[in-house]
């Protein structure tokens, strides 16, 4: 069964790109799609007029192509063309970085954005990642993208660039998600859903409303001092992950590795064309 879930208000010529981009790698690489998705700030929720479409996805090569000691390339990518950026990774290496803790395929999988997928591979797959996720993993994943972009764009806070706080609110927000949930290891994508269900403060609420609002209705917002409210939420939330989120060792964990290879195995033989 197909799975498509494209909002009337995005662009039918670039969605028409998408489409054809994706044909063209199925074609040109032998490889099925078994899910593509919006990846950038059109999935979080937070586009601006001018934000590049990030078609991302996640393929299947034919049995054969696994069956050799030179493995084919892990990763498609096609040249940036004007607002469309398209690439994916191979099946292996989504669930190799899952299991190491990157939240990047997981945030794939819950993306509300879907140009094409199949069902059944997108529901196995989302169940696989709420059973193996390491949420320690995924909370230091966060952490450190917080931080990145933290000292990345805080040097100043007098002068911040009021389109980057969107980058360090999202996993500063994720954190918070998590820790409100200590069963859970999969949080939403999307930035809205996440705010809306991290019961924040009214002020902070009303400051990222406002400032997605501007973002939602200009090209740039340009620079200005970080609002006190959302400096204290942010560096809150990192130091309760660096708190929190325990340090693994060369744990293998073995039974969830174990599920992902029997994924694998029941995938690759369900896609192979022969």
């Amino acid at each position: 069964m197909s799975l498509r879930s494209i909002p009337r208000s995005m662009d039918a010529d670039m969605v028409a790109k998408i489409d054809a981009a994706i044909d063209g790698i199925t074609h040109t690489h032998g490889v099925t799609i078994g899910l593509a998705v919006e990846s950038g700030s059109r999935a979080w929720g937070f586009p601006s007029p001018d934000s590049d479409f990030d078609c991302r996805f996640v393929y299947i090569r034919p049995l054969a192509d696994y069956l050799t000691p030179w493995p084919r390339r892990d990763v498609i990518e096609l040249p940036l063309v004007d607002e469309l950026d398209v690439n994916g990774w191979d099946l292996a290496k989504a669930l190799k970085l899952l299991m190491k803790g990157n939240a990047v395929i997981i945030e794939w999988l819950t993306s509300p954005l879907i140009y094409r997928g199949d069902t059944a591979f997108h529901e196995s797959f989302l169940a696989l990642a709420r059973a193996v996720t390491d949420r320690d993993l995924v909370l230091r994943h966060y952490l450190h993208l917080g931080e990145a972009f933290r000292g990345r764009h805080l040097s100043d806070p007098a002068a911040v660039p009021l389109k980057k706080l969107f980058y360090m609110l999202r996993p500063a927000a994720a954190i918070r998600w998590l820790a409100r949930r200590p069963e859970a290891a999969v949080a939403p994508m999307h930035f809205p859903t996440l705010m809306a269900e991290c019961d924040l403060p009214a002020e902070t609420v009303a400051i990222v409303a406002d400032l997605l609002a501007r973002k939602a209705a200009t090209r740039e917002l340009g620079t200005g001092p970080m609002p006190q409210p959302l400096a204290a939420f942010i560096d809150r939330e990192l130091e309760w992950a660096r708190a929190n989120a325990a340090r693994r060792g060369r744990n293998q964990r073995h039974e969830q590795q174990a599920m992902c290879e029997a994924f694998f195995a029941e995938t690759v033989r369900r896609f192979d064309p022969h």
